[in-house]
């Protein structure tokens, strides 16, 4: 019997709804890259780390909001006609997905970035950290050499 279909595919109406869903939730290091570089008005990037994580390094262009502060600053912080897209660590932690649930219950659109600061490392993009901007060469596993993904 076969490992993959021994409990069978969903019929493609039930796939649709929920990958659907999926995108309603979830953005990609890729795709928020893309919208930084255009200067996308629509969106706002919060890193919802540590200080200290933070100072280590971080996207530019992001808003240093730690989830514990989110209830009571993002209001005065971020306006709420735009998409919010929380960042923490990598695909290891859920802090972006308690940032991104902080967010809904103040009435904001969010969006996961799924990877996190890791995969925007491992992608090769940009990270402002205490001696500037810099980048690191990307990892082939996760981009492939010289191209954009274009998924």
């Amino acid at each position: 019997m076969s490992a993959v279909t021994h409990t069978p595919a969903a019929e493609p109406a039930a796939a649709v709804a929920h990958f659907s869903a999926r995108l309603t939730f979830e953005t990609d290091v890729s795709d928020v890259r893309a919208d930084l570089l255009s200067g996308e008005p629509a969106i706002v990037v919060v890193d919802c780390r540590s200080a200290e994580s933070w100072r280590q390094g971080h996207i530019e262009g992001a808003v240093h909001l730690p989830t514990a502060e989110i209830a009571a600053r993002a209001p005065a912080l971020i306006p709420r006609d735009v998409t919010v897209v929380t960042y923490c660590w990598g695909p290891g932690c859920n802090g972006a997905t308690r940032a991104a649930l902080e967010f809904a219950r103040l009435g904001y659109r969010v969006k996961e970035m799924i990877g996190g600061f890791e995969y925007w490392v491992r992608e090769g993009f940009p990270v402002v950290g205490p001696s500037g901007v810099r980048t690191r060469p990307a990892d082939p596993l996760t981009a492939p050499a010289g191209a954009a993904c274009v998924c």
